[in-house]
């Protein structure tokens, strides 16, 4: 399954299906080698004691791409943010992204995110295009290790 998203708009709304990567368990190379260098949206998780798999970090990637924001958010030693950067260090961390070449549909699936995830405290803005912003995710349950 390729890692994209398409879009229907159905006036003055709009239809996106997110289609994600894999989800894989971070590692510098993996992500170096096999993460594309485009514009797209990324999420990561951590596997807590329970085993269970935690979202700790959404956000976009424009300039540089997916690979160089990627690369950065999961490195603790370049990470600023004290809690991030603990869980970096304590965790198994997994990503999964997906490309979106436009910046403007970047935002809507963004902010339908964080209006998800955050309801009460997201500060990101939609394109403003549309009235409302309806998201279907796809995406496959198996988890891709490093060995």
């Amino acid at each position: 399954m390729e890692a994209k998203v398409t879009k229907l708009v159905e006036a003055p709304d709009v239809y996106y299906t997110v289609f994600w990567s894999r989800l894989q368990k971070a590692d510098r190379y993996q992500i170096i080698t096999k993460v594309p260098s485009v514009s797209g949206i990324f999420e990561l998780y951590y596997r807590d004691e329970h085993k269970q798999l935690n979202l700790f970090h959404i956000a976009k990637a424009w300039y540089g791409g997916v690979r160089s924001w990627l690369r950065k958010a999961t490195d603790p030693e370049l990470e600023e943010d004290k809690i991030k950067k603990e869980i970096l260090e304590k965790h198994d961390c997994y990503y999964r992204y997906t490309v979106i070449p436009s910046y403007a549909d970047m935002c809507d699936i963004l902010f339908f995110f964080a209006a998800t995830y955050r309801p009460h405290t997201h500060k990101v803005v939609a394109s403003g295009r549309y009235r409302n912003i309806y998201v279907n995710e796809i995406s496959e349950d198996k988890i891709v290790t490093v060995d």
